[in-house]
This record gives C-alpha cells, sequence and structure tokens, in this order.
C-alpha cells in the first residue's frame, strides 16, 4: 500500500515556531520522491493563538479543536478510502485529531523522548504537545477534542523511548502515566533490543494500529534540531531498528511524524537527515 503525505503544520504553542514549517522543510528536502508516496496536500491546522485558556489550562483551545477536527477529516477520509496516511507535523498536538478518526481498538505505537501526559494544570507551558497523550486516553483537558473519556483504550497504548530528565522527574511520571499503558523506556529498549522489541510489537497484536514518532525520541548528539531535546536518547541506527518493523507492519493503519523544528536547521542537513531515514523505514 502506498504511503499517502498529508501535512498538518500545527504548533501548539500558537507562537509560529518552526514546527509548523516541518512539514514543508521536509518536503524541500524530498521527502516524496524518496518514499515514492504520493502528495494528499495540507490540512488547514494552522493555530495562531498563544492564549493560555483559563479554565482548561491549554493554549488556544479552541484553535486546538478546530485544527483537531480538521485532522480528523481528512485522515477519516484517507482511511476510508483504504489510503494509508503518513500525517506530518507540527507538534504532537495533531495526536488527538488523527485519533479521533481510528477505530476504538487501535493499538497506538507511541515513540517519544517525553510521556506527553501532563495536562490543563500539570504543564508549565499549557502547550498541547504537553498533553497529548493524556488526551487521546481520558486523563487530558476535554477542550483539546471537545468530548471527555478516551478515544483510545490506555491498555492498547505502548509508550516507547522516553527518558526522564532526573530521579524525581522519573518518580513523577510513574505516578501519572496511567498504569494500563505499556511503557518502555529509552534505556530498558536498548538493553532488550530496538529490532526485537519492534518485531515483537508488529507481530504480537491484533487488530489495527498506529504509529507515531516524536523525534524528540532521537538523541540530542543526533538530532538538535528538536524543541525540547533531551540527553540518553536512541540514537539513529536504534531508531530505525525499532520503527522499520511497526511502518511496515500489515496491521499498520498509517503514521505521523512530529517535532523537527525548523528554526533550529536552517541550513537543511537535519531535514534531509529524516527523509533519508523515513525513505528507509518505510522503503517497502
Amino acid at each position: 500500500m502506498r504511503w499517502v503525505v498529508v501535512d498538518a503544520p500545527l504548533d501548539s504553542s500558537g507562537r509560529g515556531r518552526g514546527e509548523q514549517r516541518a512539514p514543508a522543510a521536509l518536503r524541500d528536502a524530498g521527502l516524496l520522491a524518496a518514499t515514492g508516496a504520493d502528495d494528499g496536500g495540507e490540512i488547514d491546522a494552522w493555530m495562531r493563538d498563544p492564549t493560555r485558556d483559563p479554565e482548561s489550562g491549554l493554549i488556544g483551545a479552541a484553535a486546538v479543536r478546530r485544527a483537531g477536527a480538521a485532522i480528523a477529516a481528512r485522515v477519516g477520509e484517507l482511511l476510508a478510502a483504504g489510503r494509508r496516511p503518513l500525517v506530518l507535523g507540527g507538534d504532537c498536538a495533531i495526536l488527538p485529531g488523527i485519533c479521533g478518526a481510528l477505530p476504538p481498538a487501535t493499538e497506538l505505537w507511541f515513540v517519544d523522548g517525553h510521556p506527553d501526559f501532563y495536562d490543563g494544570v500539570t504543564s508549565e507551558t499549557g502547550e498541547g504537545a504537553d498533553m497529548d497523550l493524556s488526551v487521546v486516553t481520558g486523563h487530558g483537558p476535554a477542550a483539546a477534542v471537545g468530548v471527555d473519556g478516551p478515544l483510545l483504550d490506555p491498555a492498547r497504548v505502548h509508550l516507547l523511548g522516553h527518558r526522564p530528565a532526573t530521579e524525581e522527574s522519573s518518580r513523577r511520571e510513574a505516578a501519572r502515566i496511567d498504569p494500563r499503558i505499556h511503557q518502555l523506556p529509552a534505556a530498558e529498549l536498548r538493553r532488550r533490543g530496538p529490532g526485537a522489541t519492534g518485531a515483537a510489537l508488529a507481530g504480537g497484536g491484533d487488530g489495527p494500529a498506529w504509529l507515531h514518532l516524536d523525534l524528540d525520541a532521537v538523541d540530542p548528539r543526533d538530532l538538535p534540531a528538536v524543541t525540547y531535546p533531551e540527553p540518553d536518547g536512541l540514537r539513529w541506527p536504534d531508531l530505525v531498528d525499532l520503527v522499520t518493523p511497526l511502518a511496515r507492519a500489515g496491521r499498520l493503519l498509517g503514521m505521523s511524524v512530529t517535532d523537527l523544528n525548523s528554526d533550529e536547521d536552517p541550513d537543511g542537513r537535519h531535514a534531509r537527515r529524516v527523509v533519508e531515514v523515513l525513505a528507509e523505514v518505510l522503503a517497502p
């Protein structure tokens, strides 16, 4: 099945950071030609409201909902037509919109340097990208999607490659994250073997799946062009080993890629490296 690239240039800070230009940067770096994907155009997911909603604690709550609805509609159209979307963010705030188009029994493979499990109170920034995994599992502010309750079953979510900045933050995260979510931090993932982990996930479940890749899962030594880099991440070979079996799984509905910050990549070399990696993992 051919991939269809669709752009979702949502920057949930509302300030026009480099994430909203990431889809264009990846296209300029040759993504369509490198992957052989079809061009699905751009979703109207722009957000220009940096105001934090006092009730939900979410920046640009109405704009996030509007963007999410547009993303859900486009992804739903592609899935209904039997296509496989490759959604280019923007930041991770695109995920609730995507999940709004997925069957409730979908398994989520969530590869990210952060758990993204804050809510409108605990998030220091108020950005939807702080809260996307909590929102889709029913713990974040309903204002992000306009509905109460989970979009996906937390027991069908696999959180992969995250790493806490400190031991104290690790304890806070453990207390915050839904215990039904399967967690495999970066250090444990490397110990088990990224390739073996990816193969087990791809072949070990049933029903449809979605792959979400936040590029800050990659160690900043290899990819510094992200907004919130964390040390001790996956190196590029680790990421390729993990993601390749997931991206090629027959039950995969689609994939999202987020958090390339083009402001931190003035010469485009990191965008070109991301394209090389995506071409490798998405090859038939």
